[in-house]
């Protein structure tokens, strides 16, 4: 179908949202796939991650809803791509796809068919984006370990694939683990400073008082 793309747009205009209306619940996957690229790395990208985050979230609220493709902007949807365009991303595509069925194959399909399908991506997007829109630009891997679950969940959605559904639920868990210990270690930090801060300005209140008297 992407490869079918790139040919339409040789003969007549191909907007983004012709597009990915034909690619019905796949077109949630390729949007995330190609948006979920340049996040997979260890820097953060800050206010750029906060962006992708909250698009992600979005994303996933619409598939949780149950909507079959993807409501974007009108302005998105009226972007029209020229060849070289689409084959550069039917190319990026295909190869990541090429990749994932290396080791991926239909099995588990509950977790990515029908409804229970739709409910379980669109919390996995939803999920994932919030934590990745949470703003801690120095923070590492903020923007990784988020993006891996939704990578997997890509993988699973594209190949029918509920053990990458699991994987990207894994990749989860260890992104709320990881956020909790950073928040908690920020909390243990700020409570020691207080009370040293506290013992300071105890002593200090002391000497002044001994040197009034």
């Amino acid at each position: 179908m992407l490869t079918r793309f790139a040919e339409e747009s040789r003969t007549r205009s191909l907007t983004l949202g012709e597009a990915l209306d034909s690619l019905d619940e796949a077109a949630y996957a390729f949007i995330t796939l190609i948006l979920v690229l340049p996040f997979l790395q260890p820097i953060p990208l800050g206010p750029l991650t906060v962006v992708g985050g909250l698009t992600f979230a979005a994303l996933g609220w619409q598939l949780w809803r149950g909507h079959e493709s993807p409501v974007l902007p009108q302005k998105i949807r009226a972007v029209v791509m020229s060849e070289k365009s689409w084959r550069i991303l039917v190319k990026v595509c295909l190869k990541v796809v090429s990749f994932c069925r290396k080791f991926t194959r239909p099995r588990y399909m509950q977790l990515v068919k029908n409804r229970r399908g739709q409910k379980i991506g669109g919390f996995i997007l939803l999920s994932a984006g919030l934590l990745m829109a949470i703003p801690l630009p120095g923070l590492p891997l903020n923007n990784f370990l988020p993006g891996l679950a939704i990578l997997f969940y890509c993988f699973g959605e594209l190949e029918e694939d509920g053990l990458m559904i699991l994987i990207a639920f894994v990749w989860l868990i260890i992104s709320v683990v990881y956020f909790a210990l950073f928040f908690y270690e920020l909390e243990h930090l700020g409570s020691f400073a207080l009370s040293h801060y506290l013992v300071s300005f105890n002593k200090l209140g002391r000497s002044a008082t001994i040197l009034f008297y």
